[in-house]
């Protein structure tokens, strides 16, 4: 709504003040919501790395750990290990709430397990299966928990651009354009008031 569409009226200036004063209280609201947002990114973006890191790590050692098996056991003997696995691991997805946003929640089942629930024969196999297993177990674990705070980087960062977006938005064009339109109303309203006040002075000099 542009200036010229608004009347130069008392009850008019009242409404634009009230709905600037909002804009303006609604705008502190949200910067303190963009900083909250920003806060706790970075919380997760550290939580991001540490669990980055550990994937590399337990990665290599993984690898290390199956080329030994592999090595020792053969191919075909590795392959059999994992054939023989009676619990396949399982995911159960939830949300969870963070400064107002539906963030995923990730419960993983069955990954880490006991040598009887891995089915192989004890006797069957090497301790050096157990340890690869164990491996890729515990790198397993950590890729679901990278998931699950790499979708959740992404959510704050979404509410983030689209906070940053009403911020700027009130900022640059809903505050100037109501301060614009009070003192358009403010100033029409005193020049109709001199007009009345130099008419009332001629009237009364007639």
């Amino acid at each position: 709504m542009v200036i010229q569409d608004y009347k130069p009226t008392r009850s008019q200036l009242i409404l634009v003040r009230k709905t600037r004063a909002t804009a303006e209280r609604g705008h502190r609201l949200l910067k303190l919501k963009r900083d909250a947002l920003i806060v706790e990114f970075f919380k997760v973006l550290e939580k991001a790395r540490s669990v980055r890191s550990n994937i590399v790590d337990k990665y290599k050692v993984a690898q290390e750990r199956m080329a030994v098996a592999s090595a020792v056991e053969g191919l075909s003997g590795v392959k059999s290990a994992s054939l023989a696995l009676l619990e396949t691991p399982t995911l159960d997805l939830r949300t969870r709430n963070v400064m107002g946003i539906s963030v995923p929640s990730i419960e993983a089942k069955s990954v880490k397990k006991t040598i009887a629930q891995r089915g192989y024969g004890v006797i069957e196999t090497t301790p050096i299966i157990d340890e690869a297993a164990e491996a890729y177990e515990d790198l397993v674990e950590d890729i679901i928990r990278a998931a699950e705070i790499e979708t959740t980087m992404r959510r704050l960062i979404e509410e983030i651009e689209k906070v940053k977006r009403r911020v700027n938005a009130l900022e640059n064009r809903v505050i100037p354009d109501l301060q614009d339109t009070e003192r358009f109303i403010r100033f029409r309203l005193e020049e109709m008031e001199r007009d009345n006040f130099l008419r009332l002075k001629r009237f009364k000099g007639a």
